[in-house]
């Protein structure tokens, strides 16, 4: 008899939501121990700090590439095994990147790290299936923000982590609680039943990977090679044929990686468009606020603060981030969910714009990361309740995945605007941007949430006729979600309650 088959299946139910949260979270402080890291890794491994960025980057890659082709076999009958092979080689990659190899083993480890990135989907599905309603929506919000959460917590944790025992502790770190979740996750996650097995859209799964990579590579080095470089303007070039080559395969194939019909939904697209904007806004200020607190006052702004102490920064966010899935419920009651998105817009709007005219002292950078933890919170939360209410069970893994994407290349968009800006205001034979560029900065990210605002709130009526088949007004806690973006297409929306 197995662990898991010992395990009493009340204690595994009550066991599931805990031991799923606690996966976003092994995922999202594994995903963030390349960023504090990296001035310690080009010292330690003897490389450059362009090179030592690729311990960062490569997780992402991998993370982009990988995560939908596991969302399309997790919405298949070896949902269970997807999930424990992937927090295997997470296992594998975070010894990997430990060991005191050299910086290639680090950056192959790191790679292979960059699997659990797909994992968060997957047990938002896993939450929507195995639980009862009225568990499986608070979960479901829950766990959509815990990759954000996830990286507060991250930072502060590898920064003492680092600076107390080295960098390679910090990856041990990481080995010690994949290797956690590895265990939890063997006892207590179920098989998923009732599911067909469809063959992989392997075509779909390639195209997308290399039209992916090769733009985040093109994001990721822009500043390396110059934006205007031949070999940039190429690579961005070459990615957006080949991703408009998988859209064309994709509308075409009977089994696609991502169904792209769902994007008639005006709800699905809504989440994804809001959650590709999003990302963009969230790691810009994310981005500005880790590298102005580590300023040197003697720039004439910035507090000079160690790894560390940047991190303690960062915690407000995550704690109003995990504060936000309690008041998301409330919020959509007293007013209606169709609201909750573009509230959450707002209240981002204004941590952007707090940290644009308040930034004189540590605190209020503190109270900036709370505001902003609040609205990123709130905004993160509803989205898997919109794509889940929308699409057919048997797409969920999918959907929410090209969602997860999504936001991966908003945040690594996100996060080089924030560089060029600032590269922009530094002055030359300078290494630090004047605080101007940090002005300029908050106004464009100011920008982009008044954007994700807007599109939030247009998007869903624009177009979007009275349909026949509801949303499933149960899941989102509210029937308004139903008149601010109701279903375009029958085939592609479930019938209600009934089709989970």
């Amino acid at each position: 008899m197995t662990a898991r088959h010992a395990m009493p299946g009340r204690l595994r139910e009550r066991a599931l939501v805990p031991v799923l949260v606690f996966l976003g979270m092994v995922v999202a402080v594994i995903s963030s121990l390349g960023s504090p890291l990296v001035p310690t890794i080009a010292s330690v491994d003897h490389v450059s700090l362009s090179d030592a960025q690729w311990s960062l980057t490569v997780t992402l890659l991998v993370g982009a590439v990988a995560t939908p082709t596991m969302g399309r076999l997790g919405d298949g009958p070896h949902r269970r095994r997807v999930i424990l092979g992937a927090l295997t080689v997470v296992l594998l990659g975070s010894v990997l990147a430990a060991l005191p190899l050299g910086f290639a083993f680090l950056i192959v480890g790191r790679g292979l790290q960059g699997l659990g990135l797909g994992l968060t989907p997957l047990a938002i599905v896993t939450a929507r299936d195995a639980l009862p309603a009225d568990r499986s929506r608070p979960a479901v919000a829950l766990l959509s923000i815990t990759t954000v959460a996830g990286v507060g917590l991250g930072y502060p944790l590898t920064g003492l982590i680092a600076e107390s025992w080295g960098v390679h502790a910090g990856f041990w770190f990481g080995a010690i609680i994949s290797a956690l979740a590895l265990l939890a996750a063997g006892l207590v996650v179920p098989t998923a039943q009732g599911r067909e097995k469809h063959p992989l859209d392997a075509l779909g799964a390639l195209l997308l990977g290399v039209g992916l990579a090769a733009l985040l590579l093109a994001l990721s080095e822009g500043g390396t090679w110059g934006w205007g470089s031949a070999r940039l303007l190429g690579l961005t070039a070459a990615a957006l044929v080949v991703l408009a080559w998988w859209a064309f395969h994709e509308l075409r194939t009977a089994h696609p990686l991502v169904d792209l019909r769902s994007l008639r939904n005006k709800v699905v697209l809504t989440a994804d468009v809001s959650g590709l904007i999003a990302g963009v806004a969230m790691y810009m200020l994310m981005s500005m606020v880790t590298r102005f607190v580590q300023t040197p006052s003697s720039a004439g702004y910035g507090f000079g603060t160690s790894v560390l102490v940047t991190g303690l920064v960062l915690l407000p966010f995550s704690a109003a981030s995990v504060a936000s899935s309690k008041l998301v419920p409330l919020l959509a009651r007293r007013t209606s969910t169709a609201l909750v998105l573009p509230v959450g817009c707002v209240v981002s709007l204004l941590s952007m714009a707090m940290f644009l005219f308040g930034r004189n002292s540590l605190w209020e950078l503190f109270v900036v990361m709370g505001v902003a933890g609040l609205g990123v919170g709130c905004t993160f939360a509803v989205m898997p309740g919109l794509i889940v209410s929308s699409v057919p069970a048997q797409e969920t893994g999918s959907a929410i995945s090209f969602n997860q994407v999504l936001r991966t290349v908003g945040y690594s968009t996100g996060s080089v605007l924030s560089a060029v800006i600032l590269e922009a205001h530094t002055p030359v034979g300078h290494l630090l941007p004047e605080n101007s560029g940090y002005q300029a900065a908050a106004w464009l990210g100011c920008a982009v949430w008044v954007v994700t605002g807007v599109v939030s709130i247009v998007l869903p009526r624009r177009g979007a006729p009275r349909s026949t088949v509801p949303v499933d007004e149960e899941l989102l806690m509210d029937e308004s979600i139903a008149d601010a973006g109701t279903v375009e297409d029958s085939a592609t929306a479930p019938a209600g309650p009934a089709a989970r």
